[in-house]
């Protein structure tokens, strides 16, 4: 039949492209349209291709949890504040395996890198749990119930799941999520929010990496032009001059080597000016966004023309007073308050800002403005800075 000439042939069909990403069909649509092809934005992805594959995403990651584990935490009650107390023996050694450093960076750096942080406690009976454990945002899910609160949460791992019973108390996990607008149960990650300058930067820093590979040479054009003036190759002087051009005039060792053009052939570079191969301007365009996004002062961490602040000392003290301290406050009173539930008396945990070297000059002053406040109170001066009233006696 006739229509047999736009059939398949049996056994020819081509087998389907398999994407893991939702969005594979459609990537795969605009593969080769000329169109941009932007990156899959599940955790997973965002997190190796902004985080273990991006420098700037990596340093900004790593500068917030390191900062914010190391700021010491106040535990007090509404009597007192505690030197000693079972609270903070635990979370100075939380787990065989960590210290309290350890384990609050990697609290930390999961909110930051997934806007979700999964606390485990392990429990031993009545009392304070034994150990506490950071579990992997990935691999966790919320299981809500008919008034759409959670009642479990679902640890997947090697196609095996653990079920963690909300219904009782206390709660065995501690869910810190950032704000989402959009979403009821997940928070929302900085990496989102920056994907699309993620990918710009990685873009941009895979064609450097290409140019350095062409020896930073860009593409030009062999002409031949035959004796009459026009004219085309065989198939095997073209094959020739494939092979020729691949392994002796390709890459960063063949970097300056002269290039030899038989009879007819002549050498038309098309190149792009100076300009047009400087992507320093778009990746750092693109690095100042993603650090805009976590909140870190693009001059901390070595980008440069940040006209922000007027010296170092003042954008380390707006990054901890921006950035570090509230992130810190949130997860220790989210912390505090699941280990209440545990211990079965209520206590807080808040940064020491007294404590924070590049507040240092800041609080100096706060004290001395109080302090010489002769119109409050010693009770009243306590109060304003965050001190718990003296016990009597």
């Amino acid at each position: 039949m006739a229509f047999r000439l736009f059939s398949r042939q049996p056994g020819a069909a081509p087998a389907l492209e398999r994407k893991a990403s939702a969005t594979g069909r459609v990537a795969a649509l605009a593969a080769g349209s000329g169109r941009v092809i932007w990156s899959a934005r599940d955790t997973g992805t965002l997190t190796r291709g902004a985080f273990i594959g991006n420098p700037v995403g990596f340093r900004a990651v790593r500068l917030i949890a390191e900062a914010a584990a190391a700021v010491p935490l106040i535990c007090q009650d509404a009597a007192r504040r505690y030197d000693t107390h079972p609270l903070l023996d635990l979370l100075r050694r939380p787990n065989p395996g960590q210290g309290r450093a350890e384990l609050f960076e990697a609290l930390f750096g999961q909110i930051l890198l997934s806007g979700d942080g999964y606390l485990e406690a392990v429990s031993a009976g009545d009392g304070l749990p034994a150990e506490l454990h950071v579990l992997r945002s990935d691999r966790m899910s919320v299981v809500p119930g008919p008034d759409g609160w959670p009642v479990a949460f679902e640890y997947a791992v090697g196609g095996r799941k653990h079920r963690f019973d909300m219904t009782g108390s206390p709660d065995p996990i501690c869910h810190i999520r950032s704000f989402h607008p959009t979403d009821d149960h997940y928070g929302l990650s900085p990496l989102q929010a920056a994907a699309v300058a993620v990918d710009v930067h990685n873009s941009a820093s895979a064609w450097s990496k290409a140019l350095l590979d062409n020896a930073a040479r860009p593409s030009g054009a062999i002409v031949y032009k035959g004796p009459d003036g026009h004219g085309n190759l065989s198939a095997e002087q073209y094959d020739r001059l494939v092979i020729e051009m691949e392994s002796h005039h390709q890459g960063a060792r063949n970097a300056g080597r002269p290039m030899l053009l038989e009879g007819g052939l002549d050498w038309k570079p098309m190149g792009f000016s100076p300009s047009d191969m400087e992507f320093h301007q778009t990746k750092q365009a693109a690095a100042r966004e993603i650090a805009q996004a976590f909140g870190v002062p693009p001059m901390l961490i070595g980008i440069p023309g940040d006209a922000t602040y007027a010296n170092y000392a003042e954008a380390h003290r707006a990054f901890y007073r921006l950035t570090v301290l509230p992130l810190v406050s949130r997860v220790a009173a989210s912390v505090a308050w699941f280990l209440s539930e545990h211990l079965g008396a209520e206590v807080d945990l808040k940064p020491d800002l007294d404590q924070v070297p590049a507040l240092a000059e800041e609080r100096d002053q706060q004290w001395a403005r109080i302090g010489n406040a002769s119109f409050l109170s010693d009770a009243e001066k306590r109060a304003a800075l965050g001190l718990p009233p003296l016990s009597e006696g």
